[in-house]
């Protein structure tokens, strides 16, 4: 596991996926602080990673990314932690177009494609 605030590769990102899930990767976004937790079995370990390292549990959502696939196809914005009734998101998707938005910028700064 590890937090990301410089940038990193595809090719790490792909490297990242082939020790736990094969073609995919677990990470989890902070939208305010624009950084990136990876590299683990559970969404919620990087959540506390980040929430360790000073990050507010409502600016943080679950992704999955396949580093192997381009486009819409890249990402997916699923995962247990986002399942927040109280801010409005009441499933494991990300539901917010805005909240979408924000996590793919920090996804575009810290992984150089």
């Amino acid at each position: 596991m590890k937090v990301v605030s410089g940038q990193f590769t595809l090719g790490e990102l792909r490297e990242m996926g082939s020790r736990t899930f094969g073609d995919m990767v677990k990470a989890v976004v902070d939208v305010d602080r624009q950084l990136l937790a990876v590299d683990a079995e559970l969404h919620s370990d990087l959540q506390a990673l980040l929430i360790e390292n000073g990050s507010l549990p409502q600016n943080l959502w679950g992704v999955r990314l396949y580093p192997y696939l381009d486009g819409e196809e890249f990402i997916e914005f699923r995962s247990k932690i986002n399942l927040r009734p109280a801010q409005g998101n009441r499933s494991l998707a990300v539901e917010s177009a805005e909240t979408r938005e924000r996590i793919l910028r920090v996804l575009e700064k810290r992984i150089q494609r």
